[in-house]
């Protein structure tokens, strides 16, 4: 029984992929995109704790949340930021619902809050 179930299993084996010949994927050309410019503003979330080294913990818990952010340094200063986003009722649905999963987790001195992106010409 067991040598009839290896040449089973050898003739299976040999049959795979039989009379095809495989070829490696071609990379595709790379096509140069241009960014796609709004025509108006922008908003951002910024999420900030009340203490510097939370930034790490509070981006880490972003992501385990599913909420994508990004850690953004500017003027010396750590600033977590969400978006951007089309619209301020979009920005502002996201606020809500950043803030909705923080008082379930019982997360205090986290503030949300919205801003404006400055239009990049």
């Amino acid at each position: 029984m067991r040598k009839m179930v290896l040449v089973m299993a050898v003739l299976a084996l040999a049959g795979c992929g039989e009379g095809k010949r495989v070829e490696a994927p071609k990379p595709a050309q790379a096509t140069q995109v241009a960014p796609v410019q709004a025509s108006g503003p922008q908003w951002d979330l910024e999420v900030r704790g009340e203490t510097p080294q939370a930034v790490s913990d509070l981006s880490g818990w972003l992501i385990e949340h599913s909420f994508m952010s990004s850690v953004v340094r500017e003027n010396g200063k750590t600033r977590i930021l969400m978006g951007p986003y089309a619209s301020k009722a979009e920005a502002d649905a996201k606020q809500a619902e950043v803030n909705a999963a923080l008082i379930r987790a019982k997360k205090q001195n986290i503030e949300v809050l919205v801003l404006e992106r400055p239009v990049v010409q």
